[in-house]
Order: C-alpha cells, then sequence, then structure tokens
C-alpha cells in the first residue's frame, strides 16, 4: 500500500472569510444621518443572506483584538456565486468604509480517511476495485446528516461567537504527515475526531480544505455559547498526537455576531 495515498473528500461550499477594518477617519467625518443609512443598509444585506434559497450564507462578527473591525464569512454553493457576493459587499455603502486586513478562500471538507483506508487495503490501492468502493462510500457518506452538516453547515441557533484560525499539516522530517501510511493517518484523524465529538452541543466546527486555493492547507471555523469553550476544546485537541507532532497553525480571530442592531452601535457609537 502506497504511504502517499491522499484521503478522498466530499465538498460542499465555498467559503471567503473577510477580515476587514472600518476606516474611523472617513466615518467620523459623515453626518450622523448618512451613517445611520449604512448600518441600516449594511443589516438588511446580512438579513436577507443569512439564509439562502440557493445555499449557503453570510453573517458578520466584531472581532475582539486580532487587529481588525469585523469578520465576513460568506459561504456558496460555487465560486462564482462566491465572487457575486464578495463584490456585492465592495459596491455597498458599508464596502466603502472597509479596508482588507487578511482573507482566506476555501471550500467546506469532509476527509474520508477511514473508507480510503479500508478500500485500499481490501481492494489495493489505485485498482478498479478501489475507485468502486471509494464511490460506494462517497456515495453512502452524502446520504449522511453528520456529513451533510459538515459540507452544508447551519450554524446552530445562539452560537454568537465564533473563532477561526488556519492550520497545515507537517511536511518536515521526522514528523512529515503525507508520509505516512493512509491507514496510519486513518487511526490518528479518529482520535482526533473523538476529542471533538465530546464537545457535540457546545462547540460547531466547520473544516474547510484550502489547497491550491489559499496559502493555508485548512481552515477551522468554531461557534459556541461561551468563547471559553474555543480554549477548551483547542487546548484538549493539542494534546492529540495529529496535532501534538503534525499540526501547524496560523492566526487566530475571535469575534461575536453582528445582529441588526448592532449595526447602529458599531457605526455611529451610539
Amino acid at each position: 500500500m502506497p504511504a502517499a495515498l491522499s484521503p478522498a473528500t466530499l465538498e460542499g461550499w465555498y467559503a471567503l472569510h473577510q477580515m476587514v477594518e472600518i476606516d474611523w477617519g472617513t466615518l467620523r467625518s459623515m453626518p450622523a444621518a448618512e451613517r445611520e443609512r449604512v448600518a441600516a443598509e449594511a443589516g438588511r444585506w446580512f438579513r436577507e443572506r443569512s439564509a439562502l434559497e440557493s445555499g449557503g450564507w453570510s453573517a458578520a462578527f466584531r472581532l475582539v483584538g486580532g487587529g481588525a473591525d469585523l469578520m465576513l464569512i460568506h459561504l456558496r454553493p460555487t465560486l462564482d456565486a462566491l465572487s457575486e457576493a464578495e463584490l456585492e459587499v465592495k459596491h455597498s455603502a458599508l464596502g466603502a468604509l472597509l479596508r482588507p486586513h487578511y482573507d482566506y478562500l476555501s471550500v467546506t471538507e469532509a476527509g474520508m480517511y477511514h473508507a480510503t483506508a479500508t478500500a485500499a487495503a481490501e481492494e489495493g490501492a489505485g485498482t478498479e476495485g478501489f475507485r468502486k468502493a471509494i464511490a460506494a462510500s462517497l456515495e453512502a457518506e452524502l446520504a449522511s446528516k453528520h456529513v451533510q452538516s459538515r459540507i452544508y453547515p447551519q450554524v446552530p441557533e445562539g452560537m454568537r461567537y465564533v473563532s477561526f484560525y488556519p492550520m497545515n499539516k507537517r511536511r518536515a522530517d521526522p514528523d512529515n504527515w503525507y508520509t505516512l501510511p493512509i491507514g496510519e493517518r486513518s487511526q490518528l484523524m479518529r482520535d482526533h475526531g473523538l476529542t471533538g465529538r465530546r464537545y457535540a452541543g457546545r462547540v460547531f466546527q466547520v473544516i474547510t480544505g484550502s489547497v491550491g486555493l489559499d496559502d493555508w492547507e485548512w481552515g477551522v471555523t468554531l461557534f459556541s455559547r461561551d468563547p471559553l469553550e474555543f480554549k477548551r476544546i483547542v487546548t484538549e485537541m493539542r494534546y492529540d498526537e495529529v496535532s501534538a507532532r503534525y499540526g501547524e497553525f496560523g492566526r487566530f480571530f475571535t469575534g461575536i455576531r453582528m445582529e441588526d442592531g448592532d449595526w447602529s452601535g458599531v457605526l455611529t457609537g451610539e
């Protein structure tokens, strides 16, 4: 069995995380009525896109620290639709006040490590039997409500807090993730997943893949009713071997979801 066998994946919605700064100088120079108009328009735009019939959603979060003011998250069924959402924000009254700080492009992903390892062990990697087994597994997994929630995520009601960070799997010897046999990677990911399941109902996790789309390999977006849950779950997961030996992490951005009434407070200071 080849060590470099990559796991099959299921993809869903494209995702764009935008960290933006508000041009406070320009904002303060605007008449109060104009600031209120911008706030009302922003609240309406995000409310109307909180659950799209065509699939996906957009949400805004007020960042705490992180060097930026807002995080805008957009999920859409296609890259074209995601680009349209980005342009809509840029052309809006709010967009004229925003300055880019950091952004991240990815697509929701469910990695099928176990299915790939099983098919390789039973059929032989790369064989016709292997390809058929993978296709059957992907079809079955796609019908699963659990997998559907991973690739077409809907954030549970009341989870106002968000934490986002990008990550890689290490590629330097002796801890090169990509040279491990698929069976070993499958077991490590299973153990890692068991840690995450202990936070079911407390933390909702969205994994997005970005290999070939952005500088990092995955994005992790966590939602919770209690921001301390982010500290707890990330700390516990760091002790899993898959993170302790093979994980590399980027910057963390933490925020609070914006509702209609919040826009006026942020943009007018009242």
